[in-house]
């Protein structure tokens, strides 16, 4: 019987869902007879790995220390096999402002952004004359390495300064242009594209509580209507940014589609497993079921990620 250890919880802004991720891995496997723990990646983590020897560490975080190579580089010192992707490419999808430096180069269309610190006192006039030139309002500001959408604002003109100063505790953040358009997300698992789907979100965007209210009522739609052709080209992309960054076990992948063009927002290393979450939607309708999802994960574990 295999023993597996879930980290969920953690010190991120996406504790809560975290929480509800490792809960939904944990009543599954448990179901299915593993012998499996929830713990907080805590001081006392890598004492409660060798007392409990497991097999694998399913990580269950999301967001800070739990997605962005702190959390991997644990675990690979503790030499225990563990899921999703290694130290550099969480650190790197986790980056915004890297993993689109590396799209780009890549030639993956991403939309335009600016870098502001607010530790340099830049002249307010100025950068907004400086996005009106580059990027055009309304725009997106988003912290450089959160998930979920925690913290992103759709600013114009009139209200940007004001939502500024709501993420300034954060020392770096993106203004990116704004691109209308649908939502598409696309799952990979392993080397293989898993599938794609559309939300239609009834708030502005496809934002926190779209992500993880069942009240927001976002509208899942799959299968995607897409011309093949489409269908196709959005989960090579995907599937290119996933091997790009470097990726192991699942991402997922969030797309705008708009003018007939796919703009890639991000990849995410660590996709949820809740009930509302994505990839276990995508994986059901492409036959696979949740247990089968969370076993193929595990069965993927290793060390040196």
């Amino acid at each position: 019987m295999k023993k597996i250890l879930i980290l969920g919880g953690g010190f991120s802004k996406e504790r809560a869902i975290s929480l509800v991720t490792a809960r939904c891995v944990y009543k599954t496997l448990k179901k299915r007879g593993y012998k499996t723990i929830i713990c907080e990646p805590d001081g006392r983590l890598i004492k409660k790995i060798k007392n409990f020897k497991p097999s694998v560490v399913f990580n269950a975080l999301h967001g800070r220390f739990g997605e962005d190579g702190y959390i991997q580089a644990v675990l690979e010192a503790a030499k225990v096999k563990y899921t999703h992707s290694g130290v550099l490419a969480s650190h790197i999808a986790m980056d915004k402002e890297i993993s689109k430096k590396i799209f780009l180069k890549n030639k993956l269309l991403v939309p335009k952004y600016i870098k502001y610190k607010f530790d340099k006192k830049i002249d307010n006039k100025k950068l907004i004359f400086n996005i009106k030139k580059k990027l055009k309002f309304p725009v997106v500001i988003k912290p450089k390495n959160e998930g979920s959408s925690v913290d992103v604002y759709i600013c114009n003109q009139k209200d940007f300064l004001q939502k500024l100063k709501k993420i300034s505790q954060y020392k770096e953040i993106l203004i990116e242009e704004y691109i209308g358009g649908r939502e598409i997300q696309v799952a990979i698992l392993g080397k293989k594209r898993l599938g794609a789907i559309e939300l239609r979100p009834k708030r502005k965007f496809y934002d926190y509580k779209a992500k993880y209210s069942s009240k927001a009522a976002t509208k899942h739609i799959i299968p995607v209507k897409l011309k093949n052709k489409d269908l196709n080209k959005v989960m090579n992309v995907a599937l290119k940014a996933h091997n790009l960054i470097g990726c192991k076990g699942v991402t997922r992948s969030d797309f705008k589609f708009n003018k007939g063009k796919f703009y890639l927002l991000e990849t995410n290393t660590q996709p949820g497993m809740t009930d509302l979450s994505l990839v276990p939607e995508i994986a059901a309708y492409k036959g696979i079921s949740f247990i089968e999802l969370i076993e193929w994960i595990i069965k993927d574990a290793s060390i040196k990620r």
